[in-house]
């Protein structure tokens, strides 16, 4: 629940992005910020809560982020302006950590049996409460206020807040030691500048991107080194480096650009007009409805992720997942003439997203003890999210640059060729025993 009502929150002011100029008073490239803010507090906040959650307690640190996500969506409803929303979104990004704060503790409190299924049902909560939340926020858009989008995340966010304090309890796993301040604040600016780069690389001239890059680089390095040095390090880089740890965050990185990628297609050929001869001349609330399947098969394939990960270890899982992601897109690049064969394509790339999905906790945990799962799950969350936004960036330039549709069969070719190329990147992690510690 929690982390389907999380991505909730990030899809909720989808519908309104074109209306917000208006509705807010701002121009179009300022009230983009409303989008960006959410990524880059989210970015900071996954490492930082993770580590907290490892040294103070997993359950506690959940609670806070609950909290974060009602008060955000409060301030976000009572809004009427750019910078009240703003720091609304803000604070609703600070609770992105939900998700690998939920499978920490389901791998502490869970008995082995259940594990693989219950952490691949909440790795891929992400994209089903996107691709569910999607058309019932439309719908809220179109028919009501639309402050009630925000309501409805604060009141389902409380609900989640009591449905964890009755029911999860705090595990006893834990790290000690002291928080790593500066190595919080380097990460940060670090991460801020990449996904400030990546996701302005369009907007904003190109001295101040690649100045964000080069920044991004340097205070990187300075960061590596501290942390290398430090006892109480935030992120233990030589847990990081181990093989399986390495390769299992590159490839959750790849494939996150991979699976980014149909999420900005399939809206722009389903809305588009018919009378351009590309497009479909849906509503949003159509579009919305047609990447329900997706997610429905995301929540279906969970289990049998974890029985193909238990029978052949989550490596197998993973690239059996990008291959069927692959050849959705494959699919896509030939069949996008109709809406019934965009719910084929995107039901497809959700089965393959629900496959891989499920299997990145298992290796993650396979390599890292206890006392560090929250924080190797809040790393791999992040190199999700960096992969999805540079999909976001590469998508949105080839969409201006290239002529429609054969922009749309070459982000769908690209997602095709990024899949494999996860595929690849996996297989050359080590096997792990068949069943997840």
């Amino acid at each position: 629940m929690g982390g389907i009502v999380v991505s909730l929150m990030q899809t909720l002011v989808i519908p309104l992005l074109p209306r917000f100029p208006q509705l807010l008073g701002s121009s179009p490239g300022d009230t983009a910020w409303v989008v960006t803010s959410t990524l880059l507090a989210g970015a900071v906040a996954t490492p930082v809560v993770g580590r907290l959650g490892d040294m103070y307690g997993k359950r506690r640190m959940l609670l806070v982020s609950l909290v974060m996500l009602i008060l955000g969506s409060v301030i976000a409803a009572l809004s009427h302006s750019l910078l009240p929303m703003i720091a609304g979104r803000v604070v609703q990004g600070l609770a992105v950590g939900v998700i690998p704060l939920g499978i920490s503790i389901m791998r502490d409190e869970l008995p082995v049996e259940r594990l693989a299924s219950a952490t691949a049902l909440m790795s891929a909560s992400l994209g089903v409460g996107g691709a569910l939340g999607l058309p019932a926020a439309a719908f809220l858009a179109e028919r009501s206020d639309w402050h009630l989008l925000f309501w409805t995340s604060a009141a389902a966010g409380v609900i989640v807040l009591a449905a964890v304090l009755v029911f999860v309890p705090e595990s006893a796993v834990r790290s000690g030691g002291r928080f790593d301040l500066l190595g919080a604040a380097g990460l940060s600016v670090a991460l801020v500048c990449l996904l400030l780069g990546v996701s302005k690389a369009s907007a904003w001239s190109a001295g101040a991107i690649t100045g964000l890059f080069v920044a991004a680089a340097v205070v990187l390095l300075v960061w590596g080194w501290w942390e290398l040095r430090s006892s109480q390090s935030l992120v233990d880089l030589r847990t990081t480096a181990r093989r399986q740890v390495l390769l299992t965050n590159i490839a959750s990185a790849v494939f996150a650009f991979s699976m980014f990628a149909q999420s900005l297609v399939l809206p722009q050929i389903l809305q588009l007009p018919t009378s351009t001869g590309h497009g479909l001349g849906q509503s949003l609330l159509v579009t919305g409805l047609v990447l329900v399947p997706s997610g429905l098969v995301m929540m279906a394939i969970a289990p049998v992720s974890a029985r193909i990960s238990n029978a052949r270890g989550p490596r197998a899982t993973l690239m059996l997942g990008t291959v069927v992601v692959a050849s959705g897109y494959g699919t896509g690049v030939f069949l996008m003439s109709a809406v019934w064969q965009l719910v084929v394509v995107s039901a497809v790339i959700g089965a393959g997203i629900g496959l891989a999905y499920g299997a990145m906790p298992a290796l993650i945990m396979g390599a890292v003890p206890a006392s560090e799962t929250a924080a190797a799950n809040s790393l791999n969350t992040l190199m999700r999210a960096i992969g999805t936004s540079i999909s976001s960036a590469v998508a949105g330039v080839v969409l201006t640059q290239v002529t429609i549709p054969f922009s749309f069969r070459l982000i769908m070719g690209l997602g095709a060729a990024t899949a494999l190329l996860a595929c690849a990147v996996a297989a050359f992690i080590p096997r792990l025993s068949r069943k997840t510690p």
